[in-house]
Formats: C-alpha cells, sequence, structure tokens
C-alpha cells in the first residue's frame, strides 16, 4: 500500500465520515477501505478513528494526521494538473466559506453554473459570520467582507460595495426621516456586534467629517439578524447593498442620508496562510470574480 494511497483513502473516510461513502467516492470496494485504515493505523502505531454506533470520529493524532494528509493529497492532485494541462477536471471537495447572508444570497444562487462546468468536484459552502481559522477549519478559500484585521493572510481584493443607512418605509413612518447624521442618535439603530466591528458610523460630506455612536435596544451577532431585524420594522441600520440588493431594488427598504458617504466595504478572497492556494480555490476565485465582472454581485468597484 502506497503511503499517498493510504493518505487519499484517510481523507475522503474523515470527509465522508463513513468507509462506504468513501469506497464510493474511490470507486473501490469497503472492506479495501477498512483494510486499508487498519494498516494505516498499524503502521502510525495509533489510533486514527474513534469508532460508535454514530459513526466514525477522527482522534486527536487523526485529526492532526488528516489536516497534513489533505495537504499533501491536494498538492500531489495539482502536480497532476499541471503536468497534464488546463483542460484536466477538477475533482474532490471544495471548502468554502462565507457569512451565512453573502452566501445565501449572493454565492449558493450561482453555484449551478459552476458545478455544471467542474462534474467531478463536490463543494461545501461553510456559513460563518465569524473570521474563521482556515488552516484549522480545512477551508480551501474563504469570502470576507470588510478590513482584514490579520495581516498575515494570504488576500485578493474583488471588488467593494456601498454602505447605505436603510430602513423600511414603516418604520421611517413611525420614526421619522433623519436629515442629518446626529438625527440618527434619535433612532433605533440595528448594531451588528461583532469584535472586529465598532458601533461608530461615520459620516463624510465634501470635506465635512462627523460620527455617530449608534444607539439602540437590538444588538445581533450575524448579518441575518440585522437583515430580520429591519425587515421587522424595528429600526435601521448601517449596511451593505449587498445585504439588501433585493429589498432595495423592490423598495421593500429605502436608504436615507444619501447626500453623506459612508466608507465602502471590500471583499475578499482569502486563502490559508502558508499555503499555496490550491487549482480549485484559483478556479473558484475566478468564477467570484466573473459573478462581480458581469453584475451578478454588486460591486461600486471591481479589482480588475
Amino acid at each position: 500500500m502506497g503511503r499517498l494511497v493510504a493518505m487519499e483513502v484517510f481523507v475522503r473516510v474523515i470527509e465522508t465520515g463513513t468507509f462506504s461513502g468513501a469506497a464510493r467516492q474511490l470507486r473501490i470496494g469497503q472492506p479495501a477501505v477498512s483494510k486499508i485504515i487498519a494498516q494505516l493505523e498499524e503502521r502510525l502505531g495509533v489510533h486514527l478513528l474513534l469508532r460508535s454506533n454514530r459513526g466514525l470520529t477522527p482522534t486527536l493524532a487523526g485529526q492532526n494526521f488528516y489536516e497534513r494528509a489533505k495537504r499533501v493529497v491536494e498538492d500531489a492532485n495539482e502536480a497532476e494538473l499541471v503536468a497534464r494541462g488546463t483542460g484536466t477536471a477538477l475533482s474532490g471537495r471544495l471548502r468554502v466559506c462565507a457569512t451565512v447572508s453573502f452566501a445565501r444570497l449572493h454565492i449558493i444562487p450561482h453555484l449551478p453554473a459552476f458545478l455544471a462546468e467542474h462534474p467531478e468536484l463536490d463543494i461545501e459552502v461553510v456559513m460563518d459570520d465569524r473570521a474563521v481559522d482556515l488552516v484549522e477549519e480545512g477551508i480551501d478559500i474563504a469570502l470576507r467582507m470588510g478590513p482584514l484585521s490579520d495581516s498575515t493572510l494570504t488576500a485578493r481584493k474583488i471588488g467593494q460595495c456601498k454602505r447605505l443607512v436603510l430602513g423600511t418605509p414603516a418604520y421611517f413612518s413611525r420614526a421619522g426621516i433623519p436629515l442629518t447624521p446626529a438625527d440618527l442618535v434619535t433612532h433605533q439603530a440595528i448594531v451588528l456586534a461583532q469584535p472586529a466591528l465598532t458601533s461608530v458610523w461615520n459620516f463624510k460630506q465634501g470635506t465635512t467629517e462627523t460620527s455617530v455612536t449608534a444607539q439602540g435596544r437590538v444588538r445581533v451577532t450575524a448579518g441575518e439578524g440585522v437583515r430580520a431585524a429591519v425587515l421587522a420594522d424595528i429600526g435601521l441600520s448601517v449596511t451593505s447593498e449587498w445585504l439588501f440588493a433585493t429589498e432595495l431594488k423592490e423598495g421593500i427598504v429605502v436608504p436615507v442620508l444619501q447626500d453623506w458617504e459612508l466608507a465602502p466595504l471590500d471583499l475578499w478572497s482569502i486563502f490559508p496562510t502558508g499555503r499555496r492556494a490550491t487549482a480549485k480555490a484559483r478556479v473558484f476565485a475566478a468564477f467570484v470574480d466573473e459573478l462581480v465582472s458581469n453584475g451578478k454581485i454588486i460591486t461600486t468597484q471591481s479589482a480588475r
């Protein structure tokens, strides 16, 4: 049994969660998978998997081995792609991370075209508003918005989007329309409470700059919460066009204070630090670039 074969079998077992799932993907019998894993554990001298009625769970040694084996398998696949040429089909699994709202509104609806173009490729979309550790979570590519707090990240700017003060007509009918940023202190603000963000909103008009500290009774920890609270007529919020693209077009929410500017929100492709981006990750990044260039993801400025 070759080391690379054993690594690939183990990686498929972890990613599918079962011996039978790995066997189907690899097109071999389940007994062969079981035998390879047993031989691998014997050669390494450690237990890699815990078996129970609920399925397979990697041990600490198994999780550490998986993370490194996955990189080795990806590098081997990458080498084959380079040798065979760019026409070779991508295969295996691609793990993409994005915020819940951005993935739901702007990525998942376009996946059918990407999947049709790459029929041998499986995609796992990790929807999380946190800045997850890409290496620890096994993420191939992440799409993040706003300033990057970690300067060591391998990142590429894709585009940027307007930030707006917006709310529903029902809310403004009840609370009044703010005419200046200072008026916002009398309004119920929906605040996105995350470690990298503040509740201070900075506005600019020509050479004039002013700041307002958002005040409100509702704070949420994810963009979906901002959407839900605004659409429930609870208050207004400073947020991106991305979060309310459809509702803005349909007049379900309306922008105010449009003669004042807010700093735009940047969109980035992020790759695991210390590793060369895989072919799958690069192709997906190009796919998102194309969505931006074709106007399928609204931006004020493409990175191209």
